[in-house]
Parts: C-alpha cells; sequence; structure tokens
C-alpha cells in the first residue's frame, strides 16, 4: 500500500492545497474570480505535476481547463469542475478537529486536489499507468454546464472510462452508481387584467390559470417509480383587488430513465389552458440525461470496492437524485464512476465540510483505478 502511505505522509501539504484552492473562491457567474481560480489551477499543476493546462477560453465564464498525463492504451478521464455556488465571502474557511469548512470545499474543490495527489502519488512512486489520463476542469456545471457541455462529450467519446471527483454521497459514504435525470421549465401564464371589484373574471385570471396548472404538473408525477416534479418559483400579479394578467411558475423534474424523462417532456409541453381566457406559453427541455447503470460500470464500481477492501475499507454504491457532469459522458455509453471526491457533508449548505482522515483513503482509492484501467 505505498500510495496510501504516500499520501498519510503528505496530508498536511494535501490539506494546505485544498485550503489553498478554497480561498480562491470561484462562484460561477462571477467571471474575473472563475478565471483568477483558473489561473492558480494552472500554477498548481504545474508546481505539482509539471504540465501545462489547455485553457478553454469562453466569454460567459471562467475557462475551461484540460491536461493529459502520462502514457498507456486508450484514454482515461478525471472529470471535475472548479465553479461553486457560493457567492464572494459568504462562508469562512476553518478547520475544526477533523473536518474542513468552506465554500466549495465538498462541492468540489477538495475532490479536484484529491486527484491531483493521485496522479501526483502515481509520479513520485513511479508507477506505470495502463492508460494516458485526461483532466478536465470545467467553469460551469453548477450553472447547468451550458458552455461545456459539447467538450465534456467531444472529449469522453474518446475515452474508455470516466472518473467523477464528485463527493461521496452522504452520509453513507458511498459512491455515486446511478444519478437522476433533471429537467427544467418555465410556464408563463397570460391573463386580462380587470378590477377585481367590478369585473371579477376568474376565467382570465392568470394566477388562478397558474394554480390549475400546478395541480396538473403534480398528476403528471410518479414517485413511485421515481419521477418528482417541484414547482419551485412562482410569481404573479400585482394587488389583492387586479384580476391577474400575468404569472409564471418554475419546475423541476427528476427521473430515473430517459424514457420516464421524455414522457414527462411531451406532456409538459403539451400542457393546455384550463381557463378559457387565458393563454400559456412553455420553455424548457431536458438538461441531463440520467446516468443509468451499465454493465460496464458496474465493473468498475465492483473494482473499485475491491481497491478499497485492500485498502482497508468497505464502499457502498448508491443512487441519487442530484445531478452532475457525469450524467452526459454515461449517456454516451461510456462507463462512468461518480463520487470519487471528497467525503464530508453540506454541498450548498452553511455546515459544508470535508472529513480530513478520509482524503488519503479516497486520493489512493482513485490512484489504484487509475493504475488498473
Amino acid at each position: 500500500m505505498k500510495i496510501l502511505q504516500y499520501l498519510h505522509e503528505h496530508l498536511p501539504q494535501i490539506l494546505q492545497d485544498i485550503e489553498d484552492l478554497v480561498k480562491r473562491e470561484s462562484p460561477s457567474q462571477d467571471k474575473r474570480l472563475a478565471e483568477e481560480c483558473a489561473r492558480f489551477l494552472q500554477g498548481l499543476m504545474l508546481e505539482r505535476l509539471g504540465v501545462q493546462m489547455t485553457a478553454i477560453p469562453n466569454e460567459q465564464v471562467g475557462p475551461h481547463l484540460k491536461f493529459l498525463f502520462g502514457e498507456g492504451k486508450g484514454r482515461v478521464m478525471i472529470l471535475a469542475h472548479y465553479d461553486t455556488v457560493w457567492p464572494q465571502g459568504t462562508l469562512p474557511i476553518r478547520a475544526e478537529k477533523d473536518r474542513l469548512y468552506g465554500p466549495g470545499v465538498l462541492d468540489m474543490k477538495a475532490g479536484i486536489i484529491q486527484a491531483v495527489w493521485s496522479l501526483k502519488a502515481i509520479h513520485d512512486l513511479h508507477l506505470s499507468l495502463n492508460s494516458e489520463i485526461l483532466f478536465l476542469l470545467t467553469s460551469d456545471e453548477e450553472i447547468f454546464s451550458n458552455t461545456s457541455r459539447a467538450l465534456i462529450e467531444e472529449e469522453a467519446k474518446r475515452c474508455k472510462a470516466v472518473f467523477v471527483v464528485e463527493p461521496a454521497a452522504a452520509p453513507s459514504q458511498a459512491l455515486k452508481i446511478a444519478r437522476k435525470g433533471a429537467a427544467k421549465y418555465v410556464l408563463t401564464v397570460h391573463g386580462i387584467s380587470s378590477h377585481a371589484g367590478n369585473h371579477p373574471d376568474v376565467e382570465a385570471s392568470a394566477v388562478h390559470e397558474a394554480a390549475h396548472q400546478i395541480i396538473r404538473l403534480e398528476q403528471l408525477a410518479r414517485p413511485d417509480i421515481g419521477t418528482t416534479i417541484n414547482v419551485g418559483v412562482i410569481s404573479g400579479g400585482t394587488l389583492s383587488n387586479v384580476v391577474a394578467d400575468f404569472a409564471r411558475l418554475e419546475v423541476d423534474v427528476r427521473f430515473k430513465t430517459l424514457a420516464e424523462g421524455e414522457r414527462v417532456h411531451r406532456q409538459i409541453t403539451g400542457l393546455k389552458p384550463v381557463l378559457k381566457r387565458t393563454r400559456l406559453d412553455i420553455e424548457g427541455q431536458i438538461n441531463r440525461p440520467p446516468l443509468e447503470p451499465t454493465e460496464q460500470s458496474k465493473r468498475l464500481f465492483q473494482l473499485a470496492q475491491q481497491i478499497a477492501a485492500k485498502l482497508g475499507f468497505q464502499l457502498g454504491g448508491e443512487e441519487v437524485g442530484g445531478v452532475s457532469d457525469g450524467n452526459f459522458t454515461a449517456a454516451l455509453g461510456v462507463p462512468t464512476l461518480d463520487g470519487l471526491g471528497a467525503v464530508g457533508e453540506g454541498p450548498h449548505a452553511h455546515h459544508e465540510h470535508i472529513l480530513i482522515a478520509e482524503v488519503p483513503k479516497r486520493s489512493a482509492l482513485l490512484a489504484h483505478l487509475l493504475l488498473s484501467v
């Protein structure tokens, strides 16, 4: 277990790298901060691994970054994102006993650093890879990967496996062997305004129509097979004594299979008004297909379990409702294993943290996977 010993010995440096990356705050939509974070990552990769990263700029968000490491037959991808959901300055960075807290430390900056040190352990211990490693870091995963999806899919098509260093499932610490797909919709309702006292025309109320549509949306859900529909935002109307001429619903849909996602998509986009004097506009689509297990991805998971057992811990696998960029690679048929990053709790929450003691083990797990594929 030379790799695990090496990583234990270098844990102070690994933690310092994690803290330094967390300090480079990188909200998805703050282009300046994201670019600063990307420059830090480029310098870190050069210092730790001696590799130059290629920066792929875009006008909307920070640059996407990639580099190749090692040699071998075929290519394996490590997939990560360095953007976070946190506005600048919203969380302190602090260590408390066995935990490290900070904005994006779990989702997913610690996973990035663990992957770097997995590669560094392989390099410094003079171990031979079977495959060339592509490390791809994107800057817009938290805002639906609009500028990175094509890049991810293009690169994944050249790979025989994808390892996603998103955090492990909490609190079980399991890998994420399946993820639901996701779709987003906006329903805009147009009505006819009037005085609610003098002309109380309920048939023209956009708000009343929106209420009907919420009931219809609820009826499309199939929680028994994992299909959930949530109206997370509703707005409309102006005053209580005015019949509303406008309302808006924002809808989140989750599903386990692409066929189920397509069913819901057809039904939502086919919705019609209930009230005679209202009009309904619908926008939206499936933005992430589900990560569905395949025989190849199951074999990858079994390999990870065998490696974990040799490293001295048990490794489970779970299906989760959240999505990642691994959804894209799995939908292409590329064997994908997710949740290989840090262990902790609270992604997107104020108690977001990693468990320090798990850092060497999870980094060693990834290193051995990279050596085995």
